[in-house]
């Protein structure tokens, strides 16, 4: 099914303000994805995309022993499965976002893979093993840059390839297709494009799409419309999708007045600025600021402030740290390779925000990673943030002390996998290869990381839990 959806006129008549803004920052982002994919064909023409020849499936656990789990760097942090790119029925053999659903009724736990020719659906089994159900094929194109996001019992994908739209599917159709009677010989499901999902074509090529379950909401970021032109009325801003019913989204309109947004993290806000409590807040990565938006009328978005930062060079994704929401978390994809301000040596950083006043964020401080590396996402669960940083792969970082030194010096680096070995010998380097993304929030304990040029590793993490509670 296809639904189409108009965008507001208010949005449209705020456009102007940012035009600007929007042409530097397409500017600015297509810049960095040419960069990436040049990076890309030359580990293609050295053969690191290379298959299920080159990476073996794996069904059994291997523990982290001596700083190893088999050929993988680690600490703290066990290898319990491994299917490569093509074992998921990816033609390309290469690999992108990754996010996960577990059924409310089983309990059972899935995964959807991205990849850059669709998305391909695991199921992860009381012992960690990754079993493959099936597969989505992209809308229109391959392409690089794949989003996933779940709201309830629905996938929502967004691509950059040209028309694509967001795909919405309905994980529940995974319960069945492996049947009980004959669990081991089965023909992995291929979900049709045309009748297995619900298209919503109001917007083109997207980016990014960020899911904010409390309001039914799918902002779809860094977009281009049905025409494929960047300029378009959202500027590469965020295009809002009202999922409130997944069969039948409807668009309230367009927010572009800070021009492109990379990434956000939207909640209800209940920290101490007064003013703001109860309304719906996005902290937007912005590509040179952390920008904060208010968005509880839909007809009116307003910016509430726009901080930037020493170092800045791409403002990229973040995550708040505590329930409070006071204190924030920013990773920019650019200061390591192109060696800006703090991240000069190449080591990972993070910077850190007091955002207590919504007016007035302060960036108090940083963490340096031990290792040589691109940070990508974050999420941070009770006290501990899990990254994944391109070559150095899952960083598991102790963030709690926070509140009791705002500058990051007690930040400590409790455990890591490392899905890219080719690096290890030079305690790693600014490249965008290795991890993509993970997703930690499995109540087994279960992590999924995706590697853009091996595939989907299931991990567990072993480690101290954090130190302080916030």
């Amino acid at each position: 099914m296809k639904v189409t959806s108009v965008v507001a006129a208010a949005a449209l008549g705020a456009s102007t303000v940012s035009a600007s803004l929007s042409a530097e920052a397409a500017s600015k982002h297509e810049e960095l994805m040419g960069l990436k994919m040049q990076q890309w064909e030359t580990a293609r023409a050295n053969g690191l995309f290379g298959g299920s020849k080159l990476y073996k499936a794996l069904f059994s656990t291997v523990k982290c022993k001596n700083g190893k789990a088999g050929e993988y760097g680690c600490n703290n942090v066990d290898l319990h499965s491994f299917l490569s790119h093509e074992d998921l029925g990816s033609a390309a053999k290469a690999g992108n976002d990754v996010w996960g659903w577990t059924d409310k009724k089983s309990k059972r736990e899935f995964g959807i893979v991205g990849q850059t020719d669709g998305v391909a659906f695991v199921e992860i089994t009381p012992l960690g093993r990754l079993e493959y159900l099936g597969r989505l094929d992209t809308q229109t194109e391959t392409v690089s840059w794949r989003d996933i996001k779940v709201i309830g019992d629905y996938a929502y994908i967004g691509s950059e390839a040209n028309n694509h739209g967001i795909q919405i599917f309905d994980l529940r159709k995974l319960l069945d297709v492996k049947p009980w009677w004959n669990p081991w010989f089965f023909k992995p499901k291929a979900f049709s494009k045309e009748t297995d999902i619900t298209l919503f074509d109001g917007v083109g090529a997207t980016h990014n799409l960020v899911a904010h379950e409390e309001t039914n909401m799918i902002y779809a970021v860094g977009g281009r419309s049905g025409t494929n032109a960047r300029n378009t009325p959202c500027a590469g801003g965020m295009f809002m999708v009202d999922v409130s019913n997944p069969l039948k989204p409807v668009s309230p309109g367009c927010i572009p007045q800070d021009g492109y947004v990379h990434d956000a993290q939207c909640v209800i806000y209940k920290g101490p600025t007064a003013e703001y409590k109860g309304r719906e807040i996005c902290f937007n990565f912005n590509e040179d600021t952390l920008t904060v938006m208010d968005v509880t009328n839909k007809s009116a978005p307003a910016v509430v402030s726009r901080t930037p930062y020493e170092g800045n060079a791409y403002s990229h994704q973040g995550w708040l740290i505590d329930d409070d929401q006071t204190f924030l978390l920013l990773d920019d994809e650019l200061d390591e390779q192109r060696k800006v301000g703090p991240a000069a040596d190449g080591r990972t950083t993070t910077y850190i925000f007091n955002v207590a006043n919504l007016l007035a964020p302060i960036n108090t401080g940083l963490y340096k990673s031990p290792a040589k590396s691109i940070d990508h996402n974050q999420y941070v669960i009770d006290g501990l943030t899990y990254q994944a940083n391109y070559g150095s792969g899952l960083r598991v970082v102790d963030v709690s002390s926070v509140k009791v030194d705002p500058t990051g010096a007690k930040f400590t680096e409790t455990g890591f996998f490392d899905c890219h070995p080719e690096d290890d010998d030079v305690n790693g380097v600014t490249e965008f290869l290795g991890t993509w993304s993970v997703y930690p929030y499995f109540k087994s304990g279960y992590i999924l990381l995706n590697s853009i040029e091996r595939g989907i590793f299931s991990l567990k993490y072993t480690g101290k839990k954090a130190q302080y509670k916030l």
